[in-house]
């Protein structure tokens, strides 16, 4: 009688190597983070109202308490993917497969939630959005839209058909921190002598495609459209996109202000 090969086994074989390999390029990409580059920093002010006498009103008060180093933030993302990956194939790698098995990665949504929101603000920052609550909101915005990504494969567990509710709050708290950034981008074209630096506009335009695949991502899977029937393939087009769009980030990054000269 043949031996039978448990093709299953394999595959979760397979994505535990991949998670492995995974860890050590983005372990990588954040240790030269910290090593090649510059001091480079970015103010966070706050915009509170103080009384003016000559004027007998409140004004706001613009004031830039902290200047925070760029730097080390590109790290973070690129290190809290490392540490996620190498739990998955470590000793998290038998719960990693049982959610697998249910169609649910909560790993990759608690990992998404602050590396992606840690992400966005740094684009917002770039464009000049600065104030401190405006990025604490913009952050929590972004980690709403993961966890209804969360909630997606969580509630469809128990749904006889796909309920793609979870999924339209996702994409709706998603667009709210870009249509930010965006109004920010176009603000400072308008000011006389002054716009957005060219390498800007390769972050947004490359970061905000990657940031809509992870949606398309989800969408094929449940709309179970070619190998995306396989829930695996599409647990693997995740890891892909995180390292492709964390990559490109930190690297554009890089090249545009934190090169040391």
């Amino acid at each position: 009688m043949p031996e039978v090969i448990d093709t299953t086994s394999i595959a979760y074989g397979k994505l535990r190597r991949f998670n492995l390999l995974m860890g050590f390029i983005h372990l990588a990409q954040g240790a030269l983070m910290l090593l090649l580059s510059s001091s480079f920093s970015l103010p966070l002010t706050t915009l509170y109202l103080r009384f003016d006498p000559s004027r007998g009103k409140l004004v706001q008060n613009l004031q830039e308490p902290y200047a925070v180093r760029i730097a080390p933030l590109v790290a973070v993302f690129l290190l809290l993917s490392a540490l996620a990956h190498f739990i998955l194939a470590s000793w998290g790698y038998g719960w990693y497969v049982d959610n697998l098995k249910r169609h649910i990665n909560k790993a990759r949504w608690w990992e998404y939630s602050l590396s992606s929101s840690l992400m966005i603000v740094l684009i917002a920052m770039l464009v000049g959005l600065y104030d401190m609550t405006s990025l604490l909101l913009i952050f929590c915005l972004n980690a709403c839209m993961i966890l209804f990504g969360y909630m997606m494969e969580l509630h469809n567990q128990t749904t006889p058909t796909t309920d793609w509710t979870a999924f339209r709050f996702g994409c709706f708290a998603g667009a709210v921190p870009w249509a930010a950034i965006a109004i920010y981008t176009l603000g400072a074209n308008q000011s006389p002598g002054s716009s957005v630096p060219s390498f800007v506009y390769a972050i947004l335009i490359s970061l905000f495609i990657f940031f809509n695949c992870f949606a398309v991502n989800m969408y094929l899977q449940y709309r179970r459209v070619g190998p995306w029937r396989d829930y695996l393939f599409g647990e693997r087009m995740y890891i892909v996109l995180s390292l492709v769009a964390k990559s490109a980030l930190a690297w554009q990054m890089f090249f545009g202000t934190l090169r040391s000269v």
